[in-house]
């Protein structure tokens, strides 16, 4: 599902509120999400999943084309973990855990 697909989906769900309103709220969640993660906090939304910020640490790399040593650098990098009742949800619908 993309971005608007997902604004559509709740204004069509919504019929009172405006699509301009929708799309002003997912783009306010979306960007207050994005600022946590990048000042290093924690996103929980019970239920669904938690968003963190993980570090990467420099290593040496290779460049695939030439085999030659690259050197990256260390970065942050955004994480999601899914919450029990998405898990559980999903396993659900997949017919279950495979035994």
């Amino acid at each position: 599902m993309t971005k608007s697909e997902l604004i559509l989906r709740l204004a069509e769900r919504n019929p009172h509120l405006y699509q301009r309103d929708v799309e002003r709220i997912v783009a306010t969640v979306f960007d207050e999400i994005s600022v946590a993660l990048a000042r290093g906090q924690r996103v929980e939304l019970r239920g669904f999943g938690a968003f963190s910020v993980k570090r990467r640490d420099a290593r040496q790399g290779r460049n695939p084309r030439t085999g030659e040593t690259v050197a990256v650098t260390s970065k942050r990098i955004p994480f999601f973990k899914t919450g029990k009742q998405l898990r559980d949800r999903l396993n659900e619908k997949a017919g279950g855990p495979a035994a």
